[in-house]
């Protein structure tokens, strides 16, 4: 297919229009003419991503993450996102993004991290009013019920590893069935999880005083995990829609883009 084929069915199960105001998503880069046989899947556009992208053989690079989320002045090659940009351009690669459409999307971000979790009944934690179906995070229930400390152990399990380790705030002794999640940074769910009255929620990038307080208000456990690893098992399923309705070969990178290298711990 040609990528504004491609573009086009991306944008039929994403739309743009879904995406929050300040978002920037869509088609970033390439020729729109160009044939695409193989597309490479990314939570970010990074140089590491680039290249993996190259000795694949990609003509397409989707990532979750806009590569140009914040104005730029130059995109020079002596900047960063430049050097990204005019390293695609030189191999022939296209860019294109879906993040908040894909965050409220059915199915979505948080559908494929609910589904990792093995959560049953899923539905919206924060529904579109206009479209109910849709919205951001997921609430559903375990096949069985689990402390927090075995739920935090199952997550850590089911998801990708990463160099930071899972974290959980709350009683480790206390019984989880019903669970929120929400894929990416998602403490500005923190209220929706407590009116949604479910015993923990996951999400990434959780503060010290939001979290504090959120138990201090008697609201559920918390587990922490890394930005990257609650958003890649959404890959999975895009590129299985991109396989079978475009054709297409599909690479999902396990390029781990978390800035966290290193985790060091107190042995005493």
């Amino acid at each position: 297919m040609r990528v504004s084929e491609i573009v086009s069915l991306l944008e039929q199960r994403y739309p743009p229009e879904w995406a929050e105001d300040w978002d920037r998503v869509g088609f970033v880069l390439g020729d729109p003419g160009a044939t695409v046989s193989r597309v490479l899947l990314a939570v970010d556009c990074d140089p590491a991503v680039v290249e993996e992208a190259e000795r694949a053989g990609a003509e397409l690079v989707f990532t979750h993450h806009p590569l140009l989320l914040r104005g730029v002045s130059t995109l020079a090659p002596t900047t960063y996102k430049g050097r990204i940009v005019h390293r695609m351009i030189r191999a022939g690669i296209a860019l294109y993004t879906a993040h908040t459409n894909g965050d409220v999307a059915n199915p979505g971000v948080s559908d494929a991290l609910a589904g990792r979790l093995g959560l049953l009944e899923v539905h919206p934690l924060r529904s579109d009013p206009r479209a109910p179906e849709r919205g951001h995070g997921r609430v559903g229930r375990l096949p069985e019920p689990m402390t927090l400390a075995a739920f935090a152990r199952h997550a850590a399990d089911q998801l990708h590893q990463t160099a930071a380790m899972v974290r959980a705030a709350g009683d480790p002794s206390r019984p989880v069935r019903t669970v929120a999640v929400s894929g990416g940074s998602g403490d500005a769910f923190l209220a929706d999880a407590t009116r949604a009255g479910v015993d923990a929620y996951l999400t990434a990038d959780l503060r010290h005083h939001p979290a504090q307080e959120h138990l201090a208000n008697g609201g559920p456990a918390l587990v922490d995990v890394t930005h990257w690893a609650s958003e890649r098992p959404w890959l999975d399923d895009v590129a299985a829609f991109l396989r079978a309705e475009a054709g297409v070969q599909t690479i999902v990178s396990d390029v781990d883009t978390s800035p966290w290298v290193l985790l060091e711990g107190n042995d005493s």
